[in-house]
């Protein structure tokens, strides 16, 4: 098993920028694949963006690509997520998780964090 840990969230102004870490702890994560979801109020959770346990090949939401950035998910590079040009639309709960299958959707995801709040203002 492995224990995950985001940090990094809280309250920015539009156009912002935000960088989360998620800490793995157990397992190494680099056994699994990694990714970042979040959840707005009201919403169920979506995908954001995923990265190979080797770190190779990264994908992203449509939302999201061209201003978030995954890297990480190793012993000496922990998963991170760089955000930029913030908007109030990417308001939520940011959750990293980590699953067997390099993959977008939720139930593919064994391991999740507690999540950590996104706040943008316009």
């Amino acid at each position: 098993q492995v224990q995950l840990a985001e940090s990094g969230g809280g309250l920015v102004q539009a156009g912002g920028s935000l960088r989360l870490s998620c800490a793995a702890s157990g397992r190494p994560s680099i056994t699994y694949n990694l990714a970042w979801f979040r959840q707005a109020p009201g919403k169920e959770r979506e995908f954001v963006a995923a990265i190979t346990r080797s770190g190779v090949l990264a994908r992203y939401a449509d939302s999201v690509r061209g201003r978030f950035t995954i890297s990480g998910g190793n012993a000496n590079n922990p998963l991170s997520l760089q955000m930029t040009s913030l908007n109030p639309a990417d308001t939520a709960v940011y959750f990293c998780a980590a699953g067997s299958t390099y993959s977008s959707r939720v139930a593919d995801y064994e391991y999740w964090g507690q999540g950590t709040q996104v706040t943008v203002s316009s």
